[in-house]
C-alpha cells in the first residue's frame, strides 16, 4: 500500500471512530435511585413533603453536540408522604385527581450545558392535563462508571419552583400556599 493510501485509510478511521463517539446515547431512569419529591408549606408553617414512589423515562444524551431529551413520567397515585390520609387526600379531586388524571409527565428536549456539565433543563410539565413551561435547576450533576453494573450512570438532582394553580389544583389557595418546590433526583444508567 502507498504511504497515500494509508494516511486516507487511517483519517477515515479515525473520522468513523470520531462519529461513533458523537452518536447520541441513551440513558433509562433507574427506579431504585430515582426519586421525585415535592415541598410545600403547610397553611404556611412547617414544611409537607412527599415523593412518587413510581415513575420511569428515558434520557438521551449527546455529550458532543451539547444537547438531548428528557421524558419522565409520573404514577400521581403513587403519591407517600408517609401519612396514609393525607395521601388519600392528596389523591382525590382536591389535588392530584390521580383517578382521572393517573399520570404527570415532564418532557425536555432542550438541555443547557456549561462545558461538560447540564446546568438546566427546559422542558414541560404535564399536570391535571395542563402543561406549563418549567426550568429545571441541576444541581450535582455528574456521571460515573458504576462498578457494581459496569456502565455509565449519570444524574444529579433537577429542582424548580412551581405555583400548583396554574394546572388548575387551588384547593386552599391562599390558606395553603400556592408555591411548590420539586425535585426530580435523577440517576439513568446507559444502554
Amino acid at each position: 500500500m502507498t504511504r497515500l493510501a494509508l494516511s486516507t485509510l487511517a483519517a477515515v478511521a479515525a473520522l468513523s471512530a470520531s462519529v461513533a463517539q458523537a452518536a447520541p446515547a441513551t440513558y433509562n431512569i433507574d427506579p431504585t435511585h430515582t426519586f421525585v419529591t415535592f415541598e410545600a408549606k403547610h397553611f404556611g408553617t412547617s414544611t409537607a413533603r412527599g415523593r412518587f414512589d413510581k415513575k420511569s423515562g428515558t434520557i438521551v444524551l449527546d455529550k458532543q453536540a451539547k444537547k438531548g431529551t428528557v421524558d419522565i413520567t409520573i404514577e400521581t397515585g403513587s403519591i407517600n408522604t408517609g401519612v396514609t390520609p393525607f395521601d388519600g387526600h392528596l389523591k382525590s379531586k382536591d389535588f392530584f385527581n390521580s383517578e382521572a388524571f393517573p399520570t404527570a409527565t415532564f418532557k425536555s428536549d432542550k438541555l443547557v450545558f456549561d462545558g461538560e456539565k447540564v446546568t438546566a433543563v427546559e422542558g414541560t410539565l404535564t399536570l391535571l392535563g395542563k402543561s406549563q413551561p418549567v426550568t429545571l435547576k441541576a444541581e450535582g450533576y455528574g456521571c460515573y462508571q458504576n462498578p457494581r453494573i459496569q456502565r455509565e450512570v449519570c444524574g444529579g438532582d433537577f429542582v424548580t419552583t412551581i405555583q400548583r394553580s396554574a394546572y388548575g389544583m387551588t384547593y386552599g389557595v391562599p390558606n395553603i400556599p400556592d408555591d411548590v418546590k420539586l425535585v426530580i433526583q435523577i440517576e439513568a444508567i446507559k444502554q
